[in-house]
C-alpha cells in the first residue's frame, strides 16, 4: 500500500494502517496536531483505517477542514457539560460552523452566568482529556439506545436516516452522543474555547416544533488565535466608534473580510456577540443580548488541557 502525502512524498505499508497512526509514522509533532485527514480529497476520520493505494493529507487546526473537526469536538464537550450542569437537558443536534460550534438543547435559556458555568465544567472536562472513541450500532440498538437515555431528538433523528445508513456515535468517558464524526482523538485537543451568546431556534427551523435553546462557542488551535477572533468581533460591533482601543495592524488587515463574512451569515443581525449562521431556519429567537464586549476582553480565554 503507497500513500502519497500532500509533499508528494510516499510513504508503503505491507498492511492497513489507521491515519493516526500514519500521522504518528510522520512525525509525534503531527500527530498531537492532526484534527482529520483528507483522503483523496475527502474529509475522514482519524480513525478511518486505509488498506489501498490513496492520497493523504493530515489537516490540523491550521487548515479550514481541520479546525472544522476541532470545532466540531468542542460542541461534544459543550453538549457534556451542559448535561453535567443541567441533566435535564436533552440534546438535539451540534455542529461545527464558519465562526465556530452551536448546540440546541431542549431547555431553559442560558443565561451568561450559566455560560460562564460551563465554560468552566469545560475546562474541566479537556483537562481529563478523555479519549474520543468511535463506534457503529444497528438502527434498533441505536433507537433503543437513546430512547432508554430519554433522548427523542435523537431517537427521530435515527429514525429518519436511510434504511442502509452507518449508524455511528462518538464516546467521550462515559457521555455518548450520535454522530457522523470526525473528531478528535481526545477532549484535550480543544485547546481555546468560548461561549459567545445563547438564543433560542426552533427544532428543525419549523416554528411548530419545540422551541430548543442553542448555545454558540467558537474554538481556535492556539489562545492568540482566539484572542484575535474575539477582538475582530468587538471592532465589528464597535463600527466606527473610535473611543476604543485601535486594533493592530495585523488585526485591521483581516478585520474587513471577516467582518464581511459575519453579516452575509447573519443579515446583520446582531444578538449575542454575533448570532452565526442558522443554518437552514433563519427563525433564531434572541434569549439574551450579549452586545457589551467588554467582559469577554476582559474576561478569561477559555484554554484546555
Amino acid at each position: 500500500m503507497i500513500i502519497t502525502l500532500k509533499d508528494g512524498s510516499a510513504k508503503e505499508y505491507s498492511e492497513a494502517k489507521s491515519i493516526i497512526d500514519i500521522a504518528y509514522d510522520i512525525s509525534e509533532g503531527l500527530a498531537r496536531a492532526a484534527c482529520a485527514g483528507e483522503v483523496n480529497g475527502e474529509v475522514c476520520d482519524l480513525r478511518t483505517v486505509l488498506d489501498s493505494d490513496c492520497c493523504l493529507n493530515i489537516l490540523t487546526a491550521r487548515d479550514e477542514k481541520g479546525l472544522s473537526a476541532l470545532r466540531h469536538t468542542a460542541s461534544h464537550v459543550l453538549a457534556e457539560a451542559v448535561q453535567h450542569l443541567f441533566p435535564e437537558a436533552k440534546v438535539a443536534i451540534g455542529p461545527s460552523i464558519d465562526t465556530g460550534f452551536y448546540y440546541d438543547f431542549e431547555s431553559a435559556p442560558f443565561s451568561r452566568e450559566d455560560l460562564d458555568a460551563i465554560e468552566k465544567e469545560m475546562k474541566k472536562i479537556i483537562k481529563k482529556g478523555a479519549k474520543i472513541e468511535r463506534f457503529t450500532k444497528s438502527r434498533e440498538e441505536a433507537i433503543a439506545f437513546f430512547k432508554e437515555k430519554k433522548e427523542p431528538y435523537k431517537v427521530e433523528l435515527i429514525q429518519d436516516l436511510p434504511e442502509d445508513a452507518e449508524i455511528s456515535f462518538y464516546s467521550q468517558g462515559d457521555w455518548v452522543d450520535l454522530c457522523a464524526g470526525p473528531h478528535l482523538m481526545s477532549t484535550k485537543g480543544v485547546k481555546a474555547f468560548k461561549l459567545i451568546s445563547s438564543s433560542g431556534a426552533y427544532w428543525r427551523g419549523n416554528e411548530k416544533n419545540q422551541m430548543l435553546a442553542r448555545i454558540y462557542g467558537t474554538a481556535y488551535g492556539t489562545k492568540d488565535e482566539l484572542q484575535e477572533h474575539l477582538t475582530m468581533l468587538e471592532v465589528h460591533h464597535r463600527g466606527r466608534d473610535r473611543t476604543g482601543p485601535a486594533p493592530s495592524h495585523a488585526q485591521r488587515r483581516d478585520h474587513a473580510q471577516r467582518a464581511a463574512a459575519l453579516d452575509r451569515g447573519s443579515g446583520g443581525q446582531r444578538v449575542g456577540i454575533h448570532p452565526h449562521q442558522n443554518p437552514a431556519d433563519g427563525k433564531e429567537r434572541p434569549v439574551q443580548d450579549l452586545r457589551t464586549l467588554g467582559s469577554l476582553q476582559r474576561g478569561d480565554v477559555c484554554a484546555g488541557g
